[in-house]
């Protein structure tokens, strides 16, 4: 394989694998809220590591997030991300209640698995 090959070779995978995480975060469609993008957001920054696959295919050390996360139930979701679980710290010193609206409110629009391989 030629350098100039290689070359384009490495920036196409360097461009999918900056895309990919961007592109589970589009599954819920174009149309989210300002709410909704800043629950996007501060998911990416602050959970992603755990809850979204590095790469497709990979698996996450914490489930998938999506709109059947914590049976539908905000309330329990809420709790979740706020007091933590035995397996993931909580982040009440860290996120104001406001934000974890957000995040709970931009996870509802994110199809459950079911739903993305019904749309195929």
């Amino acid at each position: 394989m030629g350098g100039a090959m290689k070359r384009n070779t490495f920036v196409a995978v360097i461009v999918w694998a900056a895309c990919a995480p961007g592109a589970w975060a589009q599954q819920a469609g174009g149309a989210l809220t300002e709410k909704q993008l800043h629950g996007r957001q501060l998911l990416a920054q602050s959970c992603g590591v755990c809850h979204l696959p590095p790469s497709l295919n990979a698996k996450t050390y914490g489930p998938a997030l999506n709109k059947t996360s914590a049976n539908g139930n905000n309330d329990i979701m809420h709790t979740f991300i706020m007091e933590g679980t035995p397996r993931m710290p909580g982040f009440k010193h860290y996120f104001k209640p406001a934000d974890v609206d957000a995040i709970i409110d931009y996870v509802r629009t994110v199809p459950a698995p079911s739903d993305t391989a019904a749309a195929r």
